[in-house]
């Protein structure tokens, strides 16, 4: 049997691996690494359990630090595990830096390196996630792709080898966890909360809080806005804001619901019966147009452009004025298409890897 060496690292890759691993598991030996990327109980073991993922047969147990602290010491544990564990290839997920370190260490141990989420563009190299999905596509075997304008992404830029449309392994797991969502969770109760009648807000890329101003604006325009915002506060988050004096400001506006971070489970049932999400994350853009919920995006582009091209997704930066009027007046024009496949893409790709390997 082959052997496939997974690795993940936080919260979102924790979600798209649970389909995958459960795929996989029917015809390979899959050794789970767990880089510690997020290390939170909060933020990791809790999703753990919620996904019915197998516990990691390795915890690296990284931590934080800086872009080059954090990639180094992932490679440098890694290495290890790759050489001991000797996988038939290694399988990375989305634009981490645990995805980006995973790529770099099986590419100099002449390892195959299958990336899922291959071939997004935000087309802003500032970001460092846009750095670390760049050159993981470049130095993969297999690039499991999303959605067609992913496979157009890869050729404009001279990459045609190895490429497959598999559809979104995030739909895959939305459609079975909102449904087992509603049989465990019910936090729209335990809140106090009215269905269609809440924003519900995450912040948590680098650009937002660690950019002063950026957040500060952020936080004005949750405070000063006419609806209620639900918002589950990211540790990093919650860090900037007690540095920059804005925690106050958020426990103290009658409008906002500080909470800590929530599981997968209880996040979806929010999602999936409000009014709008206002986000910088890329997972929920796509879930908020999964469910046919206006998505308010905290970022100046995004990869997920097609949400955006069929009016049910506007960006807005973290501009207060935008922000206010978006989450209090936006309404998508237009139809949702069918841009993320069939709720199959993880059988896609243990059947692709199987064949292949």
């Amino acid at each position: 049997m082959k052997t496939i060496l997974s690795v993940v690292g936080a919260r979102p890759q924790f979600i798209k691996a649970a389909p995958v691993s459960k795929a996989l598991r029917r015809n390979f030996r899959e050794v789970l690494v767990h880089t510690g990327q997020h290390y939170d109980p909060e933020m990791s073991d809790i999703f753990f359990r919620d996904l019915e993922l197998p516990e990691p047969d390795y915890h690296l147990g990284v931590g934080s630090g800086t872009h080059a602290e954090q990639t180094g010491e992932i490679m440098i544990r890694l290495e290890k595990v790759m050489a001991e564990i000797k996988p038939d290839a290694v399988l990375v997920f989305g634009d981490t830096n645990s995805t980006l370190a995973a790529a770099l260490v099986a590419a100099k141990l002449v390892l195959p390196i299958a990336h899922i989420e291959a071939g997004l563009r935000s087309f802003n190299r500032r970001m460092p996630e846009e750095i670390n999905r760049v050159l993981t596509d470049r130095v993969s075997r297999f690039l499991f792709c999303p959605t067609q304008l992913a496979v157009d992404n890869l050729r404009r830029e001279g990459i045609t080898e190895g490429v497959h449309l598999v559809g979104d392994v995030m739909f895959d797991a939305a459609q079975h966890f909102v449904r087992l969502a509603g049989r465990r969770v019910d936090a729209i109760r335990r809140l106090g909360l009215e269905p269609g009648n809440y924003v519900l807000a995450t912040v948590h890329r680098p650009a937002n809080t660690d950019d002063p101003e950026r957040l500060a604006s952020i936080v004005e325009a949750f405070a000063s806005s006419r609806c209620r915002i639900v918002f589950p506060i990211h540790p990093r988050t919650e860090q900037a804001l007690r540095k920059l004096g804005l925690r106050d400001k958020l426990s103290r506006a009658s409008n906002v619901l500080d909470l800590p971070p929530l599981s997968y489970l209880e996040t979806l049932q929010l999602l999936r019966h409000a009014r709008c999400v206002a986000t910088d994350s890329g997972g929920m853009q796509k879930e908020a147009y999964f469910f046919g919920v206006p998505c308010v995006t905290l970022r100046d582009e995004t990869e997920w452009v097609e949400t955006v091209e069929d009016g049910w997704n506007r960006l807005v930066g973290a501009d207060k004025g935008r922000i206010l009027e978006a989450i209090e007046d936006f309404r998508p024009a237009g139809p949702r298409k069918n841009h993320y496949g069939d709720g199959h893409a993880s059988e896609r790709i243990a059947e692709i890897l199987l064949r292949e390997l």
